[in-house]
């Protein structure tokens, strides 16, 4: 969409938490497409750069013995039986005092039982390590964290095989400390806390967190279902997550690391498991950095795509429309699904996001090596204030407000599908306002930058109601396949650029309106053709380009209607003459649109031309910049 029409648009429980049972005196606060081998239906193959070594923010998580571990030897274990309203201690290194157990020294520990109103406490004054083992356990109190870890080196939680453990708190908490926050979640520790084993544990939050660490937040195994009120899985300093089946129904974030003091921690780290998460709010936010190597990812965030506040129009338009006011968003919370101050790197496993706001968010720099990403916005797919690297994976838009969006996006390689109701691809400045609590599609641009648009390789299919490929800076393509159905009005382009879009090889092809039509600039090394029809074009018509001996270079069946045409293809070769078709058919085999081998017959001849420059307008007038820098028509930069 063109920036000086959003310009033009947009202007218009603290928490107080502690124990839990009636001995302690306290007071109360409450509170794919798949890649194709031949780059234009005509037989020819791609060649493509090698891709550039790309620097990406890499986490190294250490795991030791005690977080993979979750035998232990029967002589070392101390028992504690639950029986509904007291408490049975068998061995050393805790007191009981009603229904709380304080556990005072390192050592293992196997519960078991339930205990109606009570609470598990951890306190190692010499900061050692506990084990504790849930073998069939139901907790519950009533006014504070059911298991409290307040003091240790490192705490385990193990789920024994083939048991069922819940945990349940309160509504409201009570306090030892009344300038105290904590412990405010239902599972709390202000330590180390890892949980593995092969069991399963149900966390109810009614106060505020489901589990929460003030260091770091380990899972390792286990099946984990948590509801909680706020945040589901909260660690200071970090979350890693190596394997496990984690569900979350979070009313806040769903898993969340916040430290924001030290640039080392408050990241987020996911190696493997299956994790599904719906969230009121995000659904992984790290303060620093967050990667993914492996896992099966689900989010849904601040109800999906469907509860945007915004829809889109085929014009282009955008979410707001003219003459509506924005203002009442400008206090709506962050609803994103994968959220990250700094970075975000993707080199692996599966994921699939249904967001309010942006899918995939950074308030600097994305990289994606490798994974299968599907992705389903109210707002931006991806967005970066940066830049934004794409080296490979499969990734899918399946809708968003603007595709991909950052100040420097390269990409290198991959399989990429994007539909959006405004731009597909779209460099532009400035950070997006809907990073903190702004307004989902919030932006503010600057009117200048470093923008860059750089295609090295990939397979990229875009279907945008506004701008197909769009840069307030210059673009350079030099190799793969990009395939753009663009807009049908006319204040739109299938492409959309300043200062120069140079392609030195790949296969480009973009159709959409003429209105703002534009090619690629004469400075390139690779020959273009842009054709205006006189009329629209039905979507489906096809458009064939062959020689004047009948040697095919194009035969394509845009989704939308259409009246231009741009191709750049390293098949078109200066001083040969090329006729166009409409309509006909194909006997070739079809993929997005494109088709390769075959016999074309059938069509109408509308025009010929022979190619005596880099840039080849032929057919109806109209569109905007067409060759580069400084020609006729060329539009002024946009905002």
């Amino acid at each position: 969409m063109k920036k000086l029409i959003r310009l033009f648009l947009i202007p218009m429980l603290i928490f107080t938490l502690t124990a839990c049972s009636d001995d302690i005196t306290a007071s109360t606060t409450t509170v794919s497409p798949a890649p194709q081998a031949n780059e234009s239906g005509a037989g020819a193959t791609i060649h493509t750069e090698e891709n550039p070594e790309i620097p990406a923010t890499t986490i190294s998580v250490d795991y030791d013995h005690d977080d993979l571990d979750s035998g232990v030897s029967s002589s070392d274990i101390s028992y504690i039986e639950l029986k509904e309203d007291s408490i049975l201690f068998n061995g050393s290194g805790a007191t009981v005092e009603n229904t709380r157990i304080t556990i005072t020294s390192a050592g293992t520990y196997d519960i078991s039982g339930t205990l109606n109103d009570g609470q598990i406490r951890v306190d190692t004054q010499d900061k050692e390590k506990v084990k504790l083992i849930l073998n069939g356990v139901d907790l519950a109190c009533s006014t504070s964290a059911p298991i409290y870890v307040s003091n240790a080196e490192k705490t385990v939680i193990t789920l024994a095989d083939g048991t069922e453990n819940t945990v349940t708190d309160g509504t409201s908490y009570l306090f030892e400390d009344t300038e105290s926050d904590e412990p405010n979640a239902a599972i709390f520790s202000h330590d180390d806390l890892t949980l593995n084993g092969s069991g399963s544990l149900t966390v109810k939050a009614n106060y505020n967190n489901g589990i929460t660490s003030k260091d770091d937040l380990k899972v390792t195994g286990g099946t984990l279902t948590i509801n909680a009120v706020n945040d589901g899985l909260k660690g200071k300093d970090s979350v890693a997550i190596k394997d496990g089946m984690i569900t979350i129904n979070a009313g806040g974030d769903g898993i969340q690391a916040n430290n924001d003091t030290d640039a080392e921690k408050g990241y987020i780290s996911i190696e493997g498991g299956t994790i599904n998460i719906t969230a009121g709010l995000d659904g992984m936010q790290a303060e620093t950095n967050l990667t993914v190597s492996g896992g099966d990812i689900t989010i849904s965030s601040g109800g999906g795509s469907i509860n945007t506040t915004h829809t889109g129009n085929e014009e282009g338009m955008g979410r707001w429309g003219i003459g509506n006011s924005a203002t009442e968003e400008n206090d709506a919370e962050s609803a994103k699904g994968l959220k990250a101050g700094i970075d975000i790197t993707i080199s692996g496993g599966s994921i699939h996001i249904d967001s309010a706001d942006d899918a995939i968010h950074t308030n600097d720099s994305i990289t994606i090596n490798d994974g299968d990403i599907v992705l389903t916005s109210g707002d931006d797919g991806i967005h970066s204030d940066a830049t934004l690297d794409i080296n490979g994976g499969h990734l899918s838009i399946t809708q968003s407000y603007e595709g991909i969006e950052s100040t420097i996006i390269t990409i290198n390689d991959g399989t990429i599908a994007i539909f959006a109701s405004d731009d597909g691809i779209n460099v532009a400045g400035g950070n997006d306002g809907s990073s903190m609590n702004g307004r989902p599609g919030q932006n503010t641009f600057n009117l200048s930058g470093d923008y860059h648009l750089y295609i090295n390789g990939g397979y990229v299919v875009i279907d945008a109601n506004g701008d197909g490929l769009d840069s307030n800076g210059p673009a350079d393509m030099t190799g793969g396949v990009v395939i753009v159905n663009g807009p049908t009005g006319n204040n739109n382009g299938a492409m959309d650029y300043t200062s120069a879009f140079n392609i030195t090889g790949g296969f480009l092809l973009a159709v959409g309106s003429s209105g703002m039509a534009q090619a690629p600039s004469e400075s390139s090394t690779q020959y273009s053709v842009m054709y205006n029809f006189t009329s629209p074009q039905a979507a489906g018509t096809l458009v064939h380009i062959e020689t004047e001996d009948g040697e095919p270079v194009l035969t394509f069946a845009p989704k939308k209607d259409y009246q231009s045409v741009v191709l750049s293809s390293s098949n078109l070769e200066n001083g040969v003459t090329y006729t166009v078709y409409t309509g006909g058919s194909s006997t070739g085999t079809v993929a997005d649109g494109l088709y390769a081998g075959g016999t074309y017959t059938g069509g109408t001849q509308v025009t010929s031309f022979t190619i005596s420059s880099m840039v080849t307008s032929a057919g109806a007038s109209g569109g905007g910049f067409r060759g580069g820098p400084g020609g006729p028509g060329g539009r002024a930069p946009q905002p």
